[in-house]
């Protein structure tokens, strides 16, 4: 119970008044601090500065001689593949090097299903009539932004620290074939921070579905996303599928968007032999061949799976106090009042308010000069039922911003918190 609902009524009345008090004189001061989005800050993208360095005037050329400024290489160059190969134990031979952003990747792979369906299907999506996918939720926001943009309707699925509530997933991909894929962030999930596991990820890899088109969207951001030296490990998805012969089920996505440069790396799409030959013809429709200049600076950079976990390293030095001061920030002032998450890696923190509190909680930081995510947006269709989850993402400010943010942010919990009880 809300330890706050404990209190007598003037008690009560001091907690609001007090903290009151305190966010009107944020107020004077006209502070501006945005929680918004999981953007790496200043100090993480200057780590991949020495990358523009590494390739210059002619030196352009890839390992296998390819020259990197001219058309060609529709996968990806091999090098690249094998980098992603060997951080993600994904088969190079099934690995596709797009631009920078896996949300495009992701975009088109919707979109691709829409018009020309999937490896094993009769027909394409949009020739289906009313589709769906399963949302779990919290979950990310851009994810469902693609579903309201093609047209799909979305199911809400209840995340557990485990993950995906895999018994109505199970129920209902079991009985419905209308129902095409589902959105999964395996690891330190946008925005709890949980990740995946094994027995989830089995369940996963198992699905029997009623749908012959039915795809695992594996949306695999924070693969290499740790905040301590010690790893969250998460199951093998390809082998588990591989295991009860539902390879073919799984689309994989994964990018360096916040390992070097969020608006000038790398994203990857990863699939099944068969998904890839259905797939490639399209593809190749679609672009001459990527950004190789790009790819051959990653790799003479990152160049190995320990250079990538060294950079991961260093980025964790930078996020990893930020993450702290806001856990240690809720546990001083909302321990009994809300429930936080305190994952050990990604880009998010999710914070749960008295129901029916956050959009209160959202407006008071607005007027004190905090930014936060809009209530809601972490739910298909922002709605969130209950009006409880707020997305905090502490990696953007500075490290002071942030303590200040937090500050106030506890102020507007305990004076939304106290005007609900209050009635």
């Amino acid at each position: 119970m809300n330890k706050m609902k404990a209190m007598e009524r003037e008690e009560l009345q001091a907690c609001l008044n007090s903290a009151a008090e305190k966010l009107a004189a944020w107020k004077e001061k006209g502070v501006s601090l945005d929680l918004t989005r999981g953007k790496p800050g200043k100090e993480q993208l200057e780590l991949a500065g020495p990358m523009l360095e590494t390739v210059k005037g002619d030196d352009c050329f890839a390992a296998d001689g390819t020259d990197c400024r001219n058309y060609g290489n529709l996968e990806g160059l091999p090098e690249t593949r094998a980098l992603f190969s060997s951080v993600l134990g994904i088969p190079a031979d099934n690995i596709i090097i797009g631009g920078n952003a896996s949300l495009n990747l992701m975009f088109d792979t919707v979109a691709r299903a829409m018009l020309f369906g999937v490896y094993g299907g009769k027909e394409p999506w949009g020739k289906q009539g009313s589709i769906k996918f399963l949302c779990p939720s919290p979950g990310y926001d851009r994810h469902f932004t693609i579903c309201q943009t093609m047209g799909i309707e979305m199911i809400p699925i209840e995340m557990t620290p485990e993950g995906p509530d895999m018994d109505t997933v199970e129920r209902l991909v079991a009985a419905d074939s209308s129902i095409k894929g589902i959105w999964c962030v395996p690891k330190y999930s946008n925005p709890q921070g949980y990740t995946y596991s094994d027995a989830v990820v089995e369940r996963m890899a198992a699905l029997e579905c009623a749908a012959d088109d039915f795809r695992i969207f594996w949306d695999n951001a924070y693969a290499v996303h740790e905040l301590y030296e010690e790893t969250v490990p998460l199951a093998d998805i390809f082998a588990l599928a591989k295991k009860y012969g539902k390879e073919d089920q799984i689309f994989y996505f994964a990018s360096t968007s916040k390992i070097t440069y969020s608006g000038a790396g790398l994203a990857l799409f990863a699939a099944s032999d068969n998904n890839l030959s259905q797939i490639k013809p399209y593809l190749s429709a679609q672009t001459i061949g990527p950004d190789k200049i790009n790819q051959l600076r990653h790799v003479r950079f990152l160049k190995d799976a320990e250079g990538v976990r060294e950079i991961m390293r260093r980025h964790a030095a930078i996020v990893r106090p930020k993450f702290e001061a806001v856990i240690r920030g809720f546990r001083e002032n909302l321990t009994g009042i809300a429930q936080w998450t305190e994952p050990r890696g990604g880009y998010f923190v999710d914070l749960a308010v008295e129901p029916g509190c956050a959009k209160r909680v959202y407006a008071l930081a607005s007027q004190a000069g905090v930014k936060l995510t809009d209530v809601g947006a972490t739910y298909p269709y922002g709605k969130d039922p209950a009006d409880t989850h707020l997305r905090i993402a502490p990696t953007f400010p500075s490290y002071e911003e942030l303590v200040q943010a937090i500050d106030i942010l506890c102020l507007c919990v305990i004076q939304a918190t106290a005007e609900k009880i209050l009635g």
